[in-house]
């Protein structure tokens, strides 16, 4: 993931002085022309590489995928530092037998291999992580593909972003080996794919002694949800409502018997279920349940306790 690569080929390394004196967008349009797998690559500085896999957490059980792998670097050192196992793609031959030698040379040859493939025909679905040093145009063609994804695999980009799919974190590296030695800053931008929630999902509970049935109707765009709960026939707003790779969160307060009730949900997305927690609290009603949701039209189960509802309070009973 060395390599700002494209599609195409690879990124030419340009002179010092060249990118001092030529605007940025200018330069970025200059190296998107290359189209020669045999033009010099940009490293990642290794400080940027360590901070990048901190970034994801990455952990011997992990599976790392780096798209542009140049020298093999990202993927060497998961192995190496953290145990993980994993593979790299690069179009340039050179490159990937760099990175067969260092991957010698450092011990991992049992746990990493590179490629020389083309990173949009590169099958991404045994990845737990996906790092990436890209031209921003690829990232945006690529992005479909990383959203598609399992939840909550972690994506890690070296200075360029997704456009409107914000970053869940970012952090800025000043390195000085960027660009050859001349120094520079790197921004390194991290996101977990989320599930995906939209639609209408329904659940029953028991309220102050009463069957309470609950609808909720999510819109999403990327890791931001927004949306209304039916609860006793009433539209209510969430709120904090967020997906987090597979987890999901959201609140909402109506009145129940005269007296406002906070609702506070959390669970963990499945393709058509959620299950998880619900935390009621009012001023007299103190009690965490078993929450499990149905996403689709209302059925005539959905009435019913069956598959949609699974709920005890702290105490061991109905809500009362």
């Amino acid at each position: 993931m060395q390599s700002k690569s494209c599609q195409a080929g690879r990124w030419p390394l340009l002179r010092v002085a060249a990118l001092v004196a030529v605007p940025p967008l200018a330069w970025i349009s200059a190296l998107a022309l290359a189209a020669d797998a045999r033009v010099p690559y940009v490293p990642t500085p290794q400080a940027v590489v360590e901070r990048m896999l901190e970034m994801a957490k990455v952990g011997p059980t992990d599976y790392v995928i780096d798209l542009g792998s140049g020298d093999g670097r990202i993927v060497i050192t998961a192995a190496k530092k953290h145990g993980a196992r994993g593979f790299g793609v690069d179009l340039n031959p050179d490159r990937i037998k760099e990175s067969n030698e260092n991957a010698r040379l450092a011990g991992v040859t049992g746990k990493v291999a590179f490629y020389q493939r083309n990173l949009f025909e590169t099958d991404l679905s045994e990845a737990s992580v996906i790092t990436m040093y890209l031209l921003p145009r690829v990232n945006m063609d690529l992005r479909p593909k990383l959203l598609d994804l399992a939840p909550g695999t972690r994506v890690v980009s070296h200075d360029f972003d997704l456009g409107d799919w914000k970053a869940d974190a970012h952090v800025e590296v000043r390195d000085e080996d960027k660009y050859g030695g001349a120094g520079g800053t790197s921004d390194i931008y991290f996101w977990a794919v989320p599930a995906k929630v939209a639609g209408t999902w329904h659940w029953q509970a028991p309220v102050a002694g009463k069957a309470q049935n609950y609808e909720i109707r999510l819109d999403q765009k990327h890791q931001v949800i927004t949306g209304s709960v039916w609860a006793g026939g009433r539209p209510v707003s969430l709120r904090d409502a967020r997906v987090r790779g597979a987890e999901i969160q959201f609140q909402f307060t109506i009145e129940v018997n005269g007296a406002p009730v906070t609702h506070a949900y959390s669970g963990k997305v499945g393709r058509d279920t959620i299950n998880g927690t619900a935390t009621l609290s009012g001023p007299r009603i103190q009690a965490q349940l078993e929450w499990i949701a149905a996403r689709g039209p209302r059925t005539a189960a959905a009435g019913s306790v069956g598959p949609f509802y699974a709920a005890r309070s702290q105490a061991g009973g109905a809500i009362r």
